[in-house]
């Protein structure tokens, strides 16, 4: 790599996304320099392409995209201890102020002040080098490569979704929208234990990966069909309600479903977010007594999703479908805007003369 290489993909306006040389980055005392190696698209990030923000997040400025990633230390801090050049790490793209009262019990996510990495005005990490808080970056096994590691990121939500859904052996689980995230989820609540797993999507291309990652039961919901009729038919497959349900959409159709079908005493988790007001059928979950828990982010999950991937219980290679050299990063988020080629997960590739094998 050129001593001053560092390409970075950054994000102007709506559907302005230039590659341009950046400096390289000093890590700070408790902060480690990143050769950045692997750098997953998300969903958030072609939103803020598309539409210049999400919720009250707007890109103000000029801000380098990517938060699913993966490197290798070239540098350390002074106070740095956990880790050393060469080593290989998942990176937290969340690093919170460690003060506030969320971050003292735990629920660092929650904290007000975290940087994150690709959410306005906060920089991601899509670039050759990239620093970090020593403390958010992972030590990866050796059974684990960087592209395992960049996927740690979206895993994390679904280990996240299942811990706030108490998923464990025996659970009936219901997943509604078989996209990353749904996708994530299903392979979480399976190394749970979940006994059953029915998941929903409206694409027989998302259902038919769902079905090869593990779902015992899958259904298409086609435009026209009320909810009861999706109702009926989960519990049809099931042979009874669920007691787990994660709506992965955001969809209110998707919701309406979710908080109908859900068994009585059962758990509801909301991972996608959808219209920040919609029209839900309430009184038929209060009166079962159905919990509705939400979900953002994750906090002290990436240890867990690493130890499902190097144990054996998790493999997260076949969520891959693209790649794509940094120098191609306006092609891969094309890509990923229109969906061409039936993407699941697609992968840029930072280092200087990247080639698919």
């Amino acid at each position: 790599m050129a001593p001053n290489d560092n390409l970075t993909a950054v994000l102007y306006g709506i559907n302005d996304l230039r590659l341009e040389q950046r400096s390289i980055p000093v890590p700070k005392d408790d902060q480690v320099l990143l050769q950045m190696d692997v750098v997953g698209i998300c969903g958030s990030d072609v939103h803020y392409l598309v539409h210049g923000k999400i919720g009250d997040f707007v890109v103000k400025k000029p801000m380098i995209i990517g938060h699913e990633a993966a490197g290798t230390v070239v540098k350390v801090g002074k106070n740095v201890k956990n880790l050393k050049p060469g080593d290989q790490v998942a990176i937290e793209p969340g690093v919170p102020c460690r003060r506030c009262n969320f971050c003292k019990t735990g629920d660092y996510h929650l904290c007000a002040d975290i940087f994150f990495c690709a959410t306005p005005p906060d920089d991601g990490n899509l670039s050759r080098y990239y620093v970090h808080a020593a403390d958010f970056c992972y030590k990866l096994p050796p059974n684990m490569d960087l592209e395992d590691g960049a996927l740690m990121e979206p895993l994390s939500v679904g280990v996240h979704a299942c811990k706030r859904g108490y998923v464990t052996v025996g659970d009936v689980v219901l997943i509604l929208g078989a996209g990353p995230i749904g996708l994530v989820t299903l392979l979480a609540a399976k190394a749970m234990g979940a006994s059953k797993i029915i998941i929903t999507d409206i694409l027989d291309v998302k259902l038919k990966k769902a079905k090869e990652l593990g779902a015992h039961h899958t259904i298409k919901v086609v435009p026209g069909q009320s909810e009861d009729e999706v109702v009926e038919k989960i519990q049809e497959l099931l042979g009874e309600r669920p007691n787990k349900t994660f709506d992965a959409s955001g969809a209110e159709f998707s919701v309406r479903v979710a908080l109908k079908v859900t068994r009585s005493k059962g758990i509801v988790v909301m991972i996608g977010l959808g219209k920040f007001e919609q029209t839900l059928p309430m009184g038929s979950a209060i009166v079962r007594e159905v919990d509705i828990r939400g979900v953002f982010r994750y906090n002290n999950d990436y240890p867990t999703a690493i130890d499902m991937v190097a144990t054996g219980k998790i493999s997260v290679k076949p969520l891959i479908t693209h790649h794509f050299a940094i120098e191609d990063t306006l092609e891969a988020f094309e890509v990923a805007k229109t969906q061409k080629g039936d993407p699941i997960k697609i992968l840029i590739h930072v280092t200087p003369n990247w080639k698919p094998s």
